[in-house]
């Protein structure tokens, strides 16, 4: 029975195999319980040099759509200046883009114009963010929010960098942006900003944060009311909300709460030195308190006292697997942290090279004549 199934199944891949053109691919054939490939579609992205299997994989639908603009979304692309490999790396990367009707993307197109410099930066954003540039719902929603932004005179470069970053925040109604704005500006002014500085300080928040806007107006003030109940003054307040971005709008009162509270029990200080350890070191904010917990007991675990992180709260930032690496690297170097400043080990992984550097060289001098010039390698 097994054998007549078999040899039943075999018969009917045959007939199907017959009945589909030539230039057809096995893919298609082996799944003829999925939807056809549209063959004009596989052809004409072939001749662009696209990976076909790589689109398969995983957007294997777009092949099956029954109309598709491969070689007009080309030629687009290439009149803005996309050579034949940036054609190919935006087509595999989003194929969708070639479901888009060509007025549409030329549509697309002039708007963004409107907000890059020009079509050099243009074409370097759409290469990054394809899906961003070839996301055309809400037309009208993008073109009064982009107004509504060079109202405000903030740059073309920073809307150019939200609408490829947070195109979500384009695509909804322009008034929920307002809401937004409107917010920022309070806070700002609350907080003892200047009115005159207000553009260079939104400018700054949106270029760090670009999903700013999709933030709820309500969490801006429910993250800050917590703060001030916390006894942080304006100018701290302010402090935090540049410092992190404001990512501020992110965080829970109840998340920060903890925070707070697990961070002033393991250091065992004053209300007023906890929020000059938050001031000084805001992400302890952001974090979660299971991962709180394990940084600072990873901190202990090598013998760092907790005078010294009460100095250099910012070691809070870094992984325990990074404190372990920077502490043995430095003890490879003569350098014990338990006995010296953590502000050493703290930092991104270039200024933690160049801190352990500095001490490296120190080493090479002289003891016999601590002033004498280094060796350079060449010499």
């Amino acid at each position: 029975m097994l054998r007549v199934t078999t040899a039943s199944l075999c018969t009917y891949c045959q007939r199907i195999r017959l009945l589909l053109p030539p230039s057809a691919s096995a893919s298609t054939v082996n799944s003829y319980n999925k939807r056809l490939e549209n063959q004009h579609t596989v052809d004409s992205l072939y001749e662009l040099s696209v990976d076909i299997r790589k689109i398969r994989k995983f957007k294997g639908w777009v092949l099956s759509e029954s109309s598709a603009y491969v070689s007009e979304t080309a030629d687009l692309l290439r009149d803005m200046g996309a050579d034949a490999t940036v054609i190919t790396r935006i087509l595999e990367t989003h194929p969708e883009a070639v479901l888009c009707r060509p007025e549409d993307v030329a549509s697309q197109r002039d708007l963004w114009v409107s907000v890059c410099p020009n079509r050099r930066e243009l074409m370097s954003i759409i290469e990054k963010f394809p899906a961003s540039f070839f996301t055309l719902t809400h037309h009208s929603n993008q073109r009064a929010n982009i107004l509504y932004l060079q109202s405000l005179r903030l740059s073309k470069r920073i809307i150019g960098k939200l609408m490829a970053s947070a195109p979500q925040s384009f695509s909804r109604p322009v008034e929920r942006n307002q809401e937004v704005i409107h917010t920022l500006r309070e806070t700002y002014l609350d907080l003892g900003g200047d009115e005159n500085n207000l553009r260079i300080w939104l400018q700054k928040l949106l270029s760090q944060n670009p999903y700013i806007l999709l933030r709820p107006a309500e969490a801006w003030r429910d993250s800050l009311g917590f703060l001030r109940e916390q006894g942080f003054s304006t100018e701290a307040l302010l402090s935090l909300v540049s410092s992190l971005r404001a990512s501020i709008a992110e965080l829970q009162p109840e998340g920060m709460r903890q925070a707070l509270a697990y961070i002033e029990g393991a250091l065992a200080c004053s209300k007023e030195e906890l929020r000059q350890t938050v001031i000084r070191c805001p992400a302890i904010l952001y974090y979660s308190l299971p991962t709180l917990a394990g940084r600072f007991q990873g901190l202990m675990d090598v013998g760092v006292s907790i005078e010294q992180v009460k100095e250099s709260p910012n070691v809070l930032e870094l992984t325990t697997q990074i404190v372990l690496y920077r502490v043995q690297k430095l003890a490879s170097y003569g350098y014990d942290v338990r006995s010296g400043s953590l502000d050493v080990i703290v930092g991104t992984k270039k200024d933690f090279e160049m801190s352990y550097g500095k001490l490296h060289l120190r080493q090479q001098r002289p003891l016999f004549n601590p002033v004498a010039p280094l060796r350079s390698a060449e010499e």
